[in-house]
């Protein structure tokens, strides 16, 4: 089959390597027809490289029509639609059942001292081959994929996957009063989403913060106030105080992470780390403050005392410079996770209808075929081209 593979830093091709099989008899093959780029998966194109090994094949979200089963599976058959949650839980360990299925402990990883293991997403998570390919071998065929029915595109479910799920996630997290405020860093997919879920959920009150221009108008186009970093700077925790009777808003989620921009510092750490033999690049990155901090502390200027945030953006770092004497002071909550994309899916469902109040079939911004990977990346790497989110069609 054909597969998008990770070869180094800033390299991924499409390759042909071998179809998976059944190997355990809970298995399923899925036919894949819609596969997204995720920020997360920057993360391994420009940074997360020292845990990578060539020919690794990325993605974790996915969806598509069932191949094959294992003798075991009793839920799915051939021919069934599913989309494929990016963790790899097991539904019915303890923290499963407890809704928590990023530690799913059938999955962990151990040996790195991680939580369930992922599509797509390096030796922290499992090496797991992910979903930016043809086909894709699925564990735990009654309890992980998602079924759901045919005829409506895939844009229509295929954000189950992560997207949906992640934003979902996030807004809970953050803990928005009833009309209150909250402010999204970074609007990129996940941000994106979150803006949109949290006024659903009725936010009085949405701001917005990002760089790229096109970022901005969708958001804008929306009903969320939209700052540009570029025009705001250090200053934008003012301007949010601004909007909000001095105070700042009740909530802020941080949807960046380890690569965000106005961090110098950091940013040459991380190229340090990549120019590394992986053994110690590896050490470097989980012992050492190695995280791009900035919209982390945007987070922590932005938001109201007393209020809460949610960081949903990832990031890699051990000892990183958390300003914890700032946070105690202004008695902030924070929560934050991998996503439990299992545990959502019930309250995202009822809204992927024909009404489409969360502009679900109209949220990619690119549709482009599976060979056009490697320039998809690079594309959304650089912000070029108006790309928000990309969906890959094998």
């Amino acid at each position: 089959m054909r597969a998008l593979t990770w070869h180094g830093k800033r390299d991924v091709r499409i390759d042909t390597v071998p179809d998976p099989k059944i190997v355990d008899p809970t298995d399923v093959i899925v036919r894949i027809t819609s596969t997204g780029i995720c920020g997360s998966d920057l993360h391994l194109y420009e940074v997360l490289g020292p845990f990578l090994d060539p020919g690794d094949i990325l993605g974790h979200e996915p969806m598509g029509i069932v191949e094959e089963v294992g003798h075991e599976v009793t839920a799915l058959a051939p021919g069934d639609r599913v989309v494929v949650p990016f963790n790899i839980s097991c539904g019915t360990c303890w923290m499963c059942s407890r809704g928590l299925q990023s530690q799913c402990e059938t999955t962990q990883v151990r040996d790195r001292g991680m939580g369930a293991s992922l599509f797509g997403f390096s030796k922290l998570y499992g090496q797991v081959p992910g979903g930016q390919a043809e086909y894709l071998r699925v564990p735990f065929g009654d309890t992980l994929p998602i079924k759901v029915p045919h005829g409506p595109p895939d844009e229509r479910f295929v954000y189950l996957s992560d997207v949906l799920p992640t934003a979902w996630q996030s807004v809970e997290y953050a803990h928005i009063p009833p009309g209150g405020s909250v402010t999204v860093i970074g609007l990129g997919p996940i941000g994106d989403m979150a803006c949109r879920i949290a006024l659903h959920r009725g936010a009085g009150q949405v701001i917005g913060i990002d760089l790229v221009p096109e970022r901005l108008a969708r958001a804008r186009e929306r009903g969320v106030h939209t700052l540009d970093l570029r025009e705001h700077g250090k200053d934008t925790g003012e301007e949010i105080r601004r909007l909000t009777d001095g105070r700042g808003t009740d909530s802020v989620i941080e949807a960046v992470g380890m690569e965000a921009h106005g961090s110098p510092g950091a940013r040459t750490a991380q190229n340090f780390a990549g120019l590394l033999p992986d053994a110690m690049a590896q050490k470097m990155m989980t012992k050492a403050g190695v995280d791009r901090m900035a919209a982390f502390n945007t987070a922590v200027d932005a938001v109201r005392r007393g209020g809460t945030i949610s960081v949903i953006g990832v990031y890699g770092g051990s000892v990183d410079p958390v300003p914890m004497l700032t946070l105690f002071d202004k008695q902030v909550r924070m929560r934050m996770g991998q996503a439990n994309v299992k545990h959502w899916v019930d309250d995202i469902l009822p809204l992927l209808d024909d009404a489409d109040p969360l502009g679900v079939e109209t949220f990619a911004t690119h549709k482009l075929p599976l060979e056009d990977g490697p320039k998809a990346y690079a594309t959304f790497q650089a912000k070029k081209d108006g790309m928000v989110k990309t969906l890959l069609t094998p």
